[in-house]
């Protein structure tokens, strides 16, 4: 099984015209969403440890869990609108496609999440800057997050048909946009609920923390933490 899914995810890496025309033909479209949300949970489980040992053996356990957690729930809060909305402008792709192209592209995420686990653990073997150690890695899941997302937006783009007219492709491409924006707006607002992934050093362990403030806000704290502004 594992062998399988490590096949399809290199095929969609070093192959990614055949995958999607493969995902537009409708083709072994299960196997694909199964072996893509094995890879994709193992890789993002692996960097959910690695913050998370900051603060000791349970964060680590539980950011493990957590962090393939949040890019799933995600996904599944912002399918339907997605799916109902480009069926609205002309869409005739299955609800499978859609899971098989998100999927994907959460995939191309955590690869790419697992291309930066040594630079993560370098650092946090290195240092002993709580501030530092969360600003670098909300950065690095910015970068990833901006590589699923184009990724994404092309290959929606791609499989609108050839015939359909240019009035038609622009409003489907503008709806793509603005799914794409919510989409990095509730993945990021979950992710703060879901906190913490890091845990607070002066802290003990806590699998969840109270409903405050929010993302953006804090982004600016730590920031300002780093910057020796707080």
């Amino acid at each position: 099984m594992k062998f399988v899914s490590f096949a399809v995810l290199m095929q969609l890496l070093r192959d990614r015209n055949l995958f999607l025309q493969e995902i537009d033909d409708r083709k072994q479209l299960d196997r694909k969403i199964i072996s893509l949300l094995f890879c994709s949970s193992l890789f993002f489980a692996l960097y959910g440890a690695i913050i998370g040992s900051l603060h000791g053996w349970l964060q680590m356990l539980s950011s493990a869990f957590k962090l393939p957690a949040l890019y799933l729930i995600t996904l599944l809060i912002c399918l339907p609108t997605l799916y109902f909305l480009d069926i609205i402008f002309g869409s005739k792709k299955t609800f499978s496609q859609y899971v098989t192209l998100l999927i994907s592209s959460m995939s191309l995420i955590s690869v790419m999440l697992f291309g930066f686990a040594p630079i993560s653990l370098f650092f946090r073997l290195s240092i002993n800057d709580y501030y530092f150690f969360q600003l670098l890695n909300i950065t690095v899941f910015a970068i990833t997050g901006v590589i699923g997302i184009r990724f994404f937006y092309e290959a929606m783009v791609s499989l609108i048909p050839k015939d359909t007219d240019s009035e038609s492709i622009k409003n489907r491409r503008k709806l793509i946009k603005f799914w794409l924006v919510l989409y990095g707006f509730v993945g990021s607002q979950l992710g703060w609920t879901l906190r913490p992934f890091f845990g607070t050093p002066d802290q003990p362990f806590a699998l969840y923390r109270n409903i405050e403030s929010n993302f953006y806000i804090q982004v600016l704290k730590i920031i300002g933490n780093v910057l020796g502004l707080n």
